[in-house]
């Protein structure tokens, strides 16, 4: 099985997963860009061709930065996501998966001349096919990564309680667990709530309604609501 997450640890010893996007998800958002693209140059040329010959020279001039500023210019101010890239919720990505800057944004996007070449991005499809992260020519001289990005799930609201610790470490899934009951709970009865807060009466030092009012504070507590 192919494996294309980038695996990177940081200088703080945090262990970064970084799943690589493949060549489809990026012509998609390469196509929709292109449509924008393509949008604004019809519109420029509708505009300006009330100026005649003056509005021909200016024409060309917004054509050319259309046509190579535009994902420069998106990518270094919106944090590596141009229109199609955020619709395909891709990101480019600095190699150890910090943000690009604007040297690493022009890099990748001026050697799409190369990965161009002979034709329809055949060089860049090869490139990033023999490549284990999907990267095309342009991303491995520009040092650069084009990553899906997990779209943020919305928390439901918990029940208000005074937070507070257990005075024990919890592993990460036992903390997991608790802010899964917390946020579940408005869906079960009372008497299911404490069914469940009895499981971890050596935990929280208590049953019944009070052990799940102590969750519910613990829960807040771990998400740092303080």
């Amino acid at each position: 099985m192919l494996d294309s997450v980038r695996e990177v640890h940081t200088p703080e010893g945090v262990a970064l997963r970084l799943p690589a996007a493949g060549p489809v998800p990026r012509a998609i958002a390469w196509g929709i860009d292109f449509a924008i693209r393509l949008g604004l140059v019809i519109a420029a040329g509708s505009l300006l061709s009330f100026l005649e010959m003056a509005g021909y020279g200016v024409y060309l001039v917004v054509l050319f930065g259309i046509a190579w500023a535009y994902p420069v210019v998106c990518e270094g101010l919106f944090n590596g996501q141009t229109p199609g890239k955020r619709v395909m919720e891709l990101r480019v990505v600095a190699q150890d998966g910090g943000p690009i800057g604007w040297v690493a944004a022009f890099a990748r996007n001026l050697l799409r001349t190369v990965d161009m070449l002979p034709f329809g991005y055949a060089t860049g499809l090869v490139t990033s096919l023999a490549d284990p992260w999907g990267r095309r020519l342009g991303d491995i001289v520009a040092r650069t990564l084009v990553v899906h990005v997990a779209r943020e799930r919305k928390r439901p609201p918990l029940a208000e309680a005074p937070p507070h610790g257990v005075g024990i470490v919890l592993r990460p899934a036992e903390q997991a667990a608790v802010i899964a009951f917390a946020e579940r709970a408005p869906t079960l009865t009372p008497e299911r709530q404490a069914e469940l807060a009895d499981l971890v009466e050596p935990m929280t030092q208590a049953r019944g309604a009070e052990g799940v009012e102590r969750l519910f504070g613990l829960a807040n507590w771990l998400l740092g609501r303080r």
